[in-house]
Order: structure tokens, then sequence, then C-alpha cells
């Protein structure tokens, strides 16, 4: 499976994206950059299926995962149940233009 290193080791690259799937599961919308975003969409995507599986093991999961216990909360009981008719598709990436400094293409990645 490929996926991108974002210049970041192992260790450092696994937390950027733990901490942007919970910044993006609490406040619904983050703005970062394409490729940190095209990457933590797929995580976002399968913390909202254990979401809706709803039951104490995939809590548990989603916990080992995402930093803060409220956001787990939040994620089962609120984001979830929006979800549950819809099958994949739970984010939306919108760009917004490059990024002044390294003109990195920017993004914004919200829940649907």
């Amino acid at each position: 499976m490929a996926y991108r290193k974002l210049g970041r080791n192992t260790g450092h690259r696994g937390s950027m994206l733990r901490n942007l799937a919970t910044s993006l599961l609490k406040h619904e919308r983050i703005q970062t950059t394409e490729a940190r975003a095209k990457e933590v969409n797929a995580i976002a995507e399968k913390m909202i299926t254990l979401g809706k599986q709803g039951d104490l093991a995939a809590r548990r999961n989603a916990l080992t995962y995402l930093l803060e216990e409220d956001v787990v909360t939040k994620l089962f009981t609120e984001i979830a149940p929006k979800y549950a008719d819809r099958q994949g598709g739970y984010t939306r990436v919108i760009k917004v233009g490059p990024r002044r400094g390294d003109a990195a293409e920017m993004v914004l990645i919200e829940l649907v």
C-alpha cells in the first residue's frame, strides 16, 4: 500500500496524522496542506465507520487512535448517527489556494 511520507519519520508522521484526525473530528473542519488532507481523509473515514458500528470494541479501537476521549464520545453520539445511511464519503476537501511563504497548496477539509 502506498502512502505519503510527508517529510517526516514514522513516529512523527503517525503523531501528526493522529492530531489531524482528532482535530478534524473535534472541530469538523480544519485547514491543512493538500497532501496531509489526503492522508487524514482516509483515517477520518475509518474512524466514522467505527463510530457507525457503535459497539464497545469499535469504541475501544477509536480510543486507541484518537487522542481525546471527548472526541470519541462526540464521534459515537453526534457524528456517526448523521452518517447512518451513508456508505462512505464523509469528508469534503476544498482548495483554498497556495500558502504564503512556500506556496504549498492549502485545502479545507470538513465533514459533509
